[in-house]
């Protein structure tokens, strides 16, 4: 089992950056693949990016892409999001996730086993 914790997310103007972290627990982080996803007031949870257990592999939805960029550092046991040129519309609670398929990157909700609180990422127009 692995426990998550997402820090960085803020009030950050349009055409920003930051930069969300997720810690997690335990000594397997390796064995997980990690994904990110976002709640937007009113709406359903979305799919953001995963990275495969090596970092090698990543995807991403096609409204992040060229903006948004996952990575991990299995020694520190944290996956990464860096979001620039944030918008209005990437207001949203962002969650990371941990898939214990090694086998293939996924993208749906109900794939991914381990869960964080999330964290509040607000943009301003």
């Amino acid at each position: 089992q692995v426990q998550l914790v997402e820090s960085g997310g803020g009030l950050v103007q349009a055409g920003g950056s930051l930069r969300l972290s997720c810690a997690a627990s335990g000594r397997t982080f390796s064995s997980y693949n990690m994904g990110w996803f976002r709640r937007a007031p009113g709406k359903e949870r979305e799919f953001v990016a995963a990275i495969s257990w090596t970092g090698g592999s990543t995807t991403y939805a096609d409204f992040v892409k060229g903006r948004f960029t996952i990575s991990r550092d299995n020694a520190k046991n944290t996956v990464y999001l860096q979001m620039n040129s944030l918008k209005p519309e990437d207001t949203a609670v962002y969650y990371c996730a941990a898939d214990k398929n090694m086998i293939v990157v996924r993208i749906r909700e109900t794939d991914y086993d381990y869960w964080g609180q999330g964290t509040q990422v607000t943009v301003s127009s």
